[in-house]
């Protein structure tokens, strides 16, 4: 079974997606409502080896549907979620959202909201 990824962030560069999957993946633009983006300081150094960026950037909610971010989609096994979770560690969580296009993935977003 396929699985969806929305990523707004470090897992739509190239070297992140080998570091954490092993490959690079396929994608398609596509956008989520609802959310502001922030940043947030890494200090595991082995993701900021992988994205080579100290701060990464983080969504939380904001109430206002008129709020757009886009990002990119992409396909990954479900046992590239177990991967991605690794990788996004414990200040963000994994939630199920609907896309703009009208699809679904899973994104992550600030752990505390």
């Amino acid at each position: 079974m396929t699985e969806f990824i929305f990523s707004y962030g470090t897992l739509q560069d190239k070297n992140v997606q080998q570091a954490i999957f092993g490959t690079t993946l396929s994608g398609k633009p596509d956008a989520v409502s609802g959310f502001r983006l922030t940043q947030i300081a890494i200090g595991n150094d082995e993701v900021v080896r992988a994205s080579g960026q100290t701060h990464h950037p983080m969504l939380v909610p904001s109430g206002d549907v008129t709020d757009a971010i886009p990002g990119m989609v992409y396909e990954v096994p479900p046992a590239g979620l177990q991967q991605a979770d690794d990788y996004e560690g414990t200040n963000y969580k994994r939630i199920a959202v609907d896309l703009l296009s009208g699809g679904k993935a899973w994104m992550y977003v600030a752990a505390d909201f």
